[in-house]
C-alpha cells in the first residue's frame, strides 16, 4: 500500500478468490475472510503512512486446480 499526496491513518486491500484459494498465514496485516472475499487491513504499527510512504504485507495460501490472479481494491482512511 502506498499513500498518495496526503498522509493516511489506515488502509485495507480487498479481493475475491475465484478458484477456491484460501489464506493460511499472513504477516504485517490482519486478514478477514467471508467465503471467497478476503480483506487485508493494517495492523497497529503500519496503518499511518506519510504522504508518498508505503508498507507491504504478505500471505501464504492454498488452492485447488487453477490459481487465477484476483483484482485488488485498495482503500485508504
Amino acid at each position: 500500500m502506498t499513500a498518495g499526496s496526503s498522509a493516511i491513518s489506515s488502509w485495507s486491500v480487498g479481493w475475491q478468490f475465484g478458484n477456491g484459494q484460501t489464506v493460511t498465514q499472513s504477516w504485517n496485516t490482519e486478514i478477514s475472510t467471508g467465503g471467497a472475499q478476503v480483506t487485508a487491513r493494517n495492523v497497529g504499527y503500519n496503518g499511518a503512512l506519510g504522504a508518498g510512504a508505503s508498507t507491504q504485507f504478505g500471505f501464504l495460501g492454498t488452492w485447488n486446480g487453477a490459481n487465477g490472479v484476483p483484482t485488488l481494491t485498495c482503500t485508504a482512511g
